[in-house]
């Protein structure tokens, strides 16, 4: 008890309660801060796992991540920024991001993402930018940009895109969403030839009469294709089976002829 009497035992006591906690680990090829970790050009394969809990901004460009699987992040709950431009990025799991649902803005840019569906960022409620400029995206499904609630500034510039009537379902939510594109003159067309370098949000609902008009889809041109070969086959199934059921019967007619003249033999 006389320890406890020591003012300086107390002082120590009571400055050692007010010492702030240590700093979680930081991964070996970052340098991390309070709330931000920063693991640029560090030639990383894919995201550390043992980041700090209390991340709320981290840095990855200019890395060489390819792929971004299943449980990439560990326990983020307060991530607000990621930030993954200049790696070589091809592949987005569908369950990659789930946890991160206080991310407010993610950039993507300079990769070689071909293909996003609704499901990859369906966890991610409180997106308010997305940056998805310079990759190789030739298409983009709407249902992708529907699935984020809070997105105000978004980027699609710089990607090939390809401007027949599968563009139209996105030209029409960017033609509703025009307050949040950002860099427009840069989405351009890509392909067909005669419509290269021409923006798409030039067109209008007439540029789109040619897919009013044609109501023959893929499946239709398929069903077509398909079914000259199938009659053909049928045709000569069909042949096959009547020959095989008129010699049958032929021959079922000589037996019986062959039958009664033997009988008649027998009998005289």
């Amino acid at each position: 008890m006389g320890n406890w009497r020591d003012p300086g035992t107390l002082i120590g006591t009571f400055l050692f309660l007010l010492r702030p906690p240590p700093m979680p680990a930081c991964p070996s090829a970052c340098a991390c801060s309070v709330g931000e970790v920063d693991c640029t050009e560090h030639e990383l394969l894919e995201v550390p796992q043992n980041l700090p809990a209390n991340t709320s901004t981290l840095w990855l460009d200019y890395n060489f991540i390819t792929m971004l699987r299943p449980g990439s992040f560990p326990f983020l709950p307060v991530l607000l920024r990621l930030s993954l431009p200049h790696n070589h990025l091809e592949t987005i799991h569908s369950k990659a991001l789930v946890g991160l649902g206080k991310l407010q803005e993610l950039d993507l840019s300079n990769n070689y993402l071909t293909v996003l569906t609704s499901e990859t960022f369906l966890p991610l409620i409180s997106l308010v930018t997305l940056n998805l400029g310079s990759n190789r995206l030739q298409e983009l499904e709407p249902r992708v940009l529907y699935v984020l609630p809070q997105l105000q500034t978004l980027f699609l510039n710089s990607n090939p895109w390809v401007c027949t009537c599968s563009i139209q379902p996105l030209w029409h939510w960017l033609s509703h969403n025009r307050e949040k594109m950002r860099e427009k003159s840069l989405l351009l067309c890509t392909f067909p030839e005669q419509l290269n370098k021409y923006p798409v949000m030039a067109f209008r609902n007439e540029s789109f009469r040619q897919c009013w008009e044609n109501s023959l889809f893929i499946q239709d041109y398929a069903f077509f294709l398909l079914i000259g070969p199938f009659s053909f086959l049928a045709s000569i199934f069909l042949c096959i089976f009547m020959g095989s059921v008129t010699v049958a019967c032929h021959n079922l007619h000589k037996e019986s002829h062959s039958w009664r003249r033997f009988s008649v033999c027998r009998r005289h």
